[in-house]
């Protein structure tokens, strides 16, 4: 009877050991961790800068052929009095062909208006309102912010001297400021201020384009050289002004570019809109020399981001 009642005392024992006791949970198979791929390099953001030049400005049609022709696109464009209606006409989706077809269709007419002296006085020949139509209407009346790549026009504030970057708003009336040749053009009033052409303070917008955010920055230079310019007739003399004191600013801000195309223009006069084709000709050229040096930076530029 004892040895039954031990017995008995023994299982139960057992049975609230097995009871209390916490069951030990199988190993745990650690899972490796995977590593994090690396960010995909960011892409180099290519920037334009279009320098001014009058009828000069149509190289920047050939340049931008060549480019295009490389798969070379800009990202950001800034340009300045000629160099703002191409790029602005580009920004808006018209590829180099495009270009091309619409410089070969412009009518000098079409963007001339002239103004008449009141009093005797006048502060320009031309209005500028039908640059800004022309222009308007080409870009189908799309504001600034809303073309189809980033871009900038350069223009003068008459009254500080200061340089004034436009890239919001009205697109015709902010490269009509640009363009606003003293004495040829009247000044542009924006609110209130008054504004002339952005090549007195800024022939080729390096600058500007590297404020946006450009990465790398090829820079167009359609300035007649100082000697043995065309000086036909006084836009001509102008122009060559505007060279002359450009020459230093060009100087410092050429530097800051990564790549610089210079047309070979000789002594085309910034009023020789006949010359057009050359012009173009002489852009594609003049960028198809400096192509491999284009693409040897540009790949370096991409492998150091």
């Amino acid at each position: 009877m004892f040895s039954r009642r031990l017995s008995l005392i023994a299982c139960a024992a057992l049975l609230l050991s097995a009871c209390g006791s916490t069951p030990t949970p199988p190993p745990v198979t650690p899972v490796a961790q995977q590593a994090t791929p690396p960010s995909p390099p960011r892409k180099v953001r290519i920037g334009l800068a279009l320098g001014g030049g009058a009828a000069r400005g149509f190289a920047h049609i050939g340049v931008i052929k060549a480019l295009e022709a490389q798969g070379i696109v800009p990202e950001i464009i800034v340009g300045t009095s000629a160099g703002s209606v191409v790029g602005s006409l580009y920004a808006s989706g018209l590829n180099g062909f495009a270009l091309q077809k619409t410089a070969m269709a412009m009518d000098e007419a079409t963007i001339s208006d002239w103004a008449l002296p009141l009093f005797g006085k006048s502060t320009g020949v031309l209005k500028g309102e039908a640059l800004q139509s022309y222009v308007n209407k080409a870009v189908n009346n799309v504001p600034m912010e809303r073309l189809k790549i980033r871009f900038g026009a350069v223009a003068t504030d008459l009254r500080t001297g200061q340089p004034i970057l436009f890239n919001k708003g009205n697109t015709g009336m902010a490269v009509r400021a640009s363009s606003a040749v003293p004495s040829v053009f009247q000044p542009v009033k924006i609110g209130a201020n008054s504004y002339v052409d952005g090549g007195l303070v800024a022939p080729v917008p390096v600058k500007f384009v590297k404020d946006m955010g450009a990465d790398f920055i090829i820079a167009v230079n359609i300035s007649s050289a100082t000697e043995g310019a065309a000086t036909a007739s006084s836009l001509d003399v102008l122009m060559q002004t505007f060279s002359i004191m450009g020459q230093r600013l060009n100087y410092f801000e050429l530097k800051e570019a990564d790549i610089v195309i210079t047309p070979a223009l000789g002594n085309m006069g910034s009023s020789d809109f006949g010359s057009r084709n050359l012009a173009i000709l002489a852009g594609e050229q003049a960028a198809a020399s400096v192509m491999p040096q284009i693409k040897a930076k540009l790949k370096a530029k991409q492998q150091a981001h």
